[in-house]
């Protein structure tokens, strides 16, 4: 029986209200600020809070990148330069227009970032969270203050997943203006045109930020133009003392061209060719929210977040692999008729959130809990016959879809972490959640009467559970660890073909595991900052990709342990003997991880009684061995120099680590690679900004990622060397 929300947010208010209310009986002296000041230096990596808006962050592993500290290239959301002191984060960089950003961690997928949990101003932005989490929508860069990510051990309040948490938090108005402006125009290579525009600001107890966003180039790649808009707004109103309301809109439409894969012969020869140029991409998104923030008492705050997502994602092209030539065809004396792939997504959540400060036994506590309730819902319709044309046109020439599918999923959860304060130096954080997850599907998947599916259903009710501990060796330094349950429904499009080449299982089945961490962390002064840590991920019925007579076979392949260590160590070596910056400054980082991610265990009946298909003991696909950034900054004055150094380990694409590849590509064994970038920054008079840079500075010709379909079969090029120029002020 499906819990009501009513009930269960009513019973959270009396909870709360009745906690504040004892506390307050007691008359403990509490200080009027429930957050903890985040551990700052002067670097570009910040650690989150013990709790920040009514979450618990204590004994996590966590990164707080500083967007407004770094030299990367923003204008094209260059993943690779703004990751990179965020260790062991693996990165495809086939999209080199920066809309959709592909990351992932300790040897899991980066496809579309769908292993983390990715929002924006910490409400939900995927396409569907738990059926399809998949994230078509990235925040411009230049919009962004800070990105915020904490490892697995964010399921406990963020819900079910393996990877963590992404949060990109967006910029607000300034607190000390009532109107404020800024501006940042970029040109570069291949026709990038980049411009940014915001106003912002606050007036009495009313604040305000608004930006719009343009993006359009030709591409690196042939066939891979593309366009991007995306405009922001959000308002805040001090409502009373105590109460705030704050409310923001995002709209984001893009048309990307689509330049496909390549056969691995075709990529030797030149990686920047395409022979899909008739192929086309969007993914129109609106994201909202609505936030109530109540001050109940100085010990306790009430957060109520509610959000939307209503969003598309449509192609059209010829699908074929990529050995299939898309040509005039002899008969018609035209182009093939094109296939139309179309979802619509409708998402609606409300998250409430308590934080509690109390007093234990002569100790400090924290108490953060909460609700949630989530209803998604996802229209997918595929295999359409489209048009003869070239461009991006989603007419129908039959106006019945090959293959039409709805999805629906009601979430109910309830959650709750405590901070324990045990001696000057120990605090230790237990948390539970409790998870209901609904999955509905309907539909058919070809015209025939067998195509017809009967309406399925999939409940499930979990509890995931953990713990974490932070031991004070110095005021700057601690040693933390962290355990906690995770767990990934099987998703919509695992359930079903992709629109090219592979076969689904219909007997998946989802996933379950663990995270664990342990690591020492902290800043010594102003020249040293450092977090140095293992881990262990645990992956049971793990989904991934085998050949079966010669196609492409999704299915549960077993389980697969991931373990490693990761390392980021920053310095400057000046500050170690002085203060003075009379002649610059100097920083130099390295972000390292090892990563031994290998199958441990095969059950699938399929192949289970063939040793020769046996995956045991094999690497995880799309795994490198190790991820290892390097790099340097030199200041003076106004002026920042950076360079990096990115060195990627090789990859197997597929579980049974087939080394050569197939003749279409989607299979195949990906080189490790090396790519360095260097940026520039000068700001000057006070308001504005010159910057400059380039990307993949020797032109090193590399490969991320393969293909079984979107964005095209085969393998997929990184970019090559590209450059950019940008110029800015604000006032």
């Amino acid at each position: 029986m499906k819990p009501p929300f009513l009930i269960l947010f009513a019973i959270f208010i009396a909870f709360s209200t009745a906690f504040s209310q004892k506390i307050d009986s007691i008359k403990i002296l509490i200080l009027k600020e429930i957050p903890i000041l985040e551990n700052k230096w002067l670097g570009e990596i910040e650690r989150m809070p013990d709790i920040k808006e009514n979450v618990i962050y204590a004994g996590k592993k966590t990164e707080v990148i500083q967007l407004d500290k770094i030299n990367a290239d923003l204008s094209t959301n260059n993943t690779r330069q703004v990751f990179a002191k965020v260790p062991g984060m693996s990165i495809w960089e086939n999209d080199g227009s920066g809309i959709q950003a592909g990351v992932a961690a300790r040897g899991l997928s980066p496809n579309r970032s769908w292993e983390f949990n990715v929002r924006q101003n910490v409400y939900d932005i995927s396409s569907e969270v738990f059926g399809y989490p998949e994230t078509y929508y990235t925040p411009p860069m230049e919009a962004l203050k800070k990105i915020e990510v904490t490892r697995g051990s964010a399921s406990l309040q963020f819900g079910p997943q393996f990877g963590g948490i992404i949060n990109y938090q967006l910029k607000k108005g300034n607190p000390n203006k009532p109107i404020s402006f800024e501006t940042q125009q970029t040109l570069g290579s291949y026709g990038l045109l980049n411009t940014y525009n915001a106003v912002g600001g606050t007036y009495k107890k009313f604040s305000y930020y608004g930006f719009l966003h343009h993006r359009a180039s030709e591409g690196w790649r042939n066939n891979s133009r593309y366009s991007i808009y995306t405009g922001y707004f959000s308002a805040n109103y001090q409502l009373t003392k105590k109460i705030k309301i704050e409310g923001e809109y995002t709209k984001m439409n893009y048309k990307s061209q689509q330049p496909g894969g390549l056969t691995d012969a075709d990529y030797a020869k030149n990686n920047r060719q395409s022979f899909r140029e008739r192929n086309w991409f969007s993914a129109p998104f609106n994201v909202a929210s609505l936030t109530f923030i109540y001050d109940i008492s100085p010990s306790v705050n009430l957060q109520i977040k509610s959000f939307a997502t209503i969003a598309e994602r449509n192609s059209v092209g010829f699908t074929k692999s990529i050995t299939t030539k898309d040509s005039i065809n002899p008969s018609t004396l035209d182009y093939n008729a094109r296939q139309v792939d179309r979802d619509n997504y409708k998402n609606y959540g409300t998250e409430a959130r308590v934080a509690v400060k109390y007093n234990l036994l002569g100790k400090t506590a924290f108490f953060a809990g909460g609700i949630r309730a989530y209803r998604g819902n996802t229209k997918r319709n595929q295999l359409g016959i489209g048009t003869t044309g070239s461009d991006f046109d989603l007419t129908l020439t039959n106006p019945q879809y090959g293959r039409s599918l709805e999805f629906g999923t009601t979430n109910y959860a309830l959650f709750a972490e405590n901070i324990f304060q045990i001696g000057k130096r120990l605090k230790i954080v237990p948390g539970i959640r409790l998870e209901y997850i609904e999955n509905k599907m309907e539909g058919y998947i070809n015209t025939t009467q067998t195509g017809v599916i009967n309406p399925d259903k999939r409940v499930r009710k979990f509890l995931l559970y953990g713990i974490g501990s932070e031991w004070m060796i110095t005021e700057k330094t601690n040693v933390y660890a962290n355990y906690s349950l995770a767990y990934r429904p099987v998703t919509f499009s695992e359930l079903t073909p992709s629109a090219t080449t592979e076969i689904i299982d219909p007997n998946l089945k989802d996933a379950s595991g663990f995270n664990a961490d342990f690591g020492y962390r902290g800043t010594v002064k102003k020249y040293l900052s450092f977090d140095v840590g293992v881990f262990y991920l645990h992956y049971d019925n793990r989904i991934g990709t085998l050949i079966e007579n010669g196609a492409l076979y999704k299915t549960n392949i077993g389980t697969s342990v991931s373990k490693g260590i990761e390392s980021y160590i920053e310095i400057n070596p000046i500050k170690i003997f002085t203060e003075s910056v009379k002649f610059g400054s100097v920083s130099l980082f390295a972000s390292n991880s090892f990563i031994d991610a290998k199958y441990v265990e095969w059950n699938n009946p399929l192949i289970s009684n063939d040793p020769t298909k046996s995956i045991e003991d094999k690497r995880v696909e799309n795994a490198p061995r190790q991820i290892h950034r390097f790099g340097a900054t030199y200041y003076l004055k106004g002026f920042s120099a950076t360079f990096q150094l990115s060195s990627v380990g090789d990859v197997f694409t597929d579980a049974a680590n087939t080394e050569a590849p197939n003749a279409a590509g989607t299979i195949g064994k990906l080189s490790a690679y090396k790519v360095m970038d260097a940026s520039f920054t000068y700001k000057f008079k006070e308001y504005y900004n010159l910057k400059a840079g380039v990307n993949n500075l020797a032109d090193v010709k590399y490969a991320t990622r393969r293909a079984g379909g979107y964005p095209g079969p085969g393998i997929m090029p990184g970019n090559g060397s590209t450059i950019f120029v940008s110029f800015g002020f604000s006032f």
